[in-house]
């Protein structure tokens, strides 16, 4: 009776032990049929199950040989719900002679950046305030309400044309970056409500797709400014980015374009065209091949409430015109927001540092204003921004000087610009990379 009643203690003690692993072992499964990573010191097999990762299967495999931990806390909110998919994959833990960091990444910057994540938990950083986000939306609906009134009231000349069309431009320009904040999972505690309400936003408001976005800007946010791993760096060989890929370039005698002159071409083919060309093509193709039929709806949702609106005031043909013209507007907007923050960093290949240090290496801030935040969408916060990209917007001042201490104490450097220097450094670090493609070309 005594044995029978020690059943379930005596088997926990016949439990095998947990294998344990080495790094050196684990760096070796990096590939795209054998991907394992570590968090919290226990190593996971992913291999499968990346297939099946609603963020998508790029964003995780970036992680494979590596620590994960940092990535993991930075982009779930229900860290317990998450660990229940997770308790499958687990295939043993690290040595325990084995440091928790990997490549020899700094463990003192990682444990004093997890203090100051604890340090914005205790200050509820991450609680979101519910009317600022209803505010957001309801000046979104609002500008989209003055603009047919306009048109209705003035008539569809073209001075009251002009102005729809800028204030359509920025409805859409502020509805893309509250999509962000929902996209981010930052405004609602149940990641469900989150998702929903970016659906709404980023296909009824905006034609775009909460898939295509998530599975693209997660990758940027995972390893930013690294290429082959951020999308955002791929220019499909229109500009040379950085230091490292336009020397490559001129060594391998590659001249797609003039890039000693992408600082003047980027006028005319980089903000004009790459929300009303390249992004509105590929989210519409992603759509259909990826048989996203849920997201295809919601964007032809917005299609159909845009034409239906002003077919009466333009026609059809008119009013695809309209359309491209607003999206023309809102690509400026938004590549020189974009890019302010990350065109002008550290672009390389990947150098395996600790998560604190990549994104400071990869990202810059833009002073506070109320008219920079309200711009910029507070990604003139950016560092804060991808130190802790669930943590909602209107927060991100508050954890910054701390941020700017930590740094301090490791000497990284804390970049923080006026708008106008941000905007102009854009040319600067196009126009020094073309002029290293161009010796390299020459020269080497």
């Amino acid at each position: 009776m005594g044995k029978g009643g020690n059943q379930d203690e005596g088997a926990t003690e016949l439990e095998a032990p947990m294998p344990t692993f080495r790094w050196e072992e684990i760096q070796k499964h990096n590939l795209r049929t054998d991907k394992w990573l570590v968090i919290d010191r226990k190593v996971y097999n992913i291999t499968k199950w990346s297939s099946r990762h609603p963020g998508g299967q790029r964003v995780i495999g970036h992680y494979a040989g590596e620590d994960a931990t940092d990535a993991f806390l930075a982009f779930h909110r229900n860290l317990d719900f998450v660990r229940k998919f997770m308790k499958p994959l687990l295939i043993g833990e690290l040595a325990p002679e084995e440091p928790s960091q990997d490549r020899g990444k700094n463990s003192q910057i990682t444990e004093d950046f997890r203090a100051l994540r604890k340090t914005a938990e205790d200050m509820n950083l991450f609680k979101s305030n519910q009317l600022f986000f209803l505010l957001h939306l309801a000046h979104i609906i609002a500008m989209e309400s003055i603009a047919w009134f306009t048109l209705f009231y003035f008539g569809n000349g073209w001075i009251p044309t002009i102005i729809t069309a800028f204030v359509l431009a920025t409805s859409q320009a502020q509805a893309g970056w509250l999509q962000h904040d929902y996209g981010h999972l930052s405004v609602y505690k149940k990641s469900m409500w989150n998702h929903i309400v970016h659906k709404f936003v980023i296909g009824h408001l905006k034609g775009a797709s909460a898939n295509w976005w998530n599975h693209r800007h997660f990758q940027h946010h995972a390893k930013p400014n690294i290429f082959h791993k951020d999308p955002d760096v791929n220019m499909l060989h229109v500009f040379v980015l950085g230091e490292w890929q336009p020397i490559e370039y001129g060594k391998k005698k590659l001249k797609y374009l003039p890039y000693n002159h992408q600082h003047e071409y980027f006028f005319l083919i980089g903000p004009p065209l790459l929300i009303p060309l390249y992004f509105q093509y590929q989210i519409i193709m992603t759509m259909i091949v990826r048989k996203d039929w849920v997201d295809l709806a919601w964007a032809i949702s917005y299609y159909t409430r845009f034409f239906i609106t002003y077919i009466p005031f333009y026609g059809v043909l008119g009013s695809i015109l309209f359309l491209n013209f607003i999206r023309f507007l809102e690509s400026h907007w938004f590549v020189w927001v974009t890019q302010m923050n990350h065109i002008v960093m550290e672009i390389d290949r990947e150098p395996y540092r600790d998560w604190f240090s990549s994104q400071l290496a990869a990202t810059c801030n833009v002073e506070q204003s109320f008219f920079n935040d309200w711009f910029s969408g507070h990604l003139n916060f950016q560092i804060e921004h991808h130190l802790f990209p669930t943590m909602p917007r209107h927060n991100l001042h508050k954890i910054a000087p701390l941020v700017r201490s930590l740094c301090a104490k490791h000497g990284i450097e804390y970049q923080e610009k006026p708008l106008l220097r941000a905007l102009q450094d854009i040319i600067g670090s196009l126009r020094k990379s073309g002029q290293l493609w161009l010796d390299a070309y020459l020269h080497k």
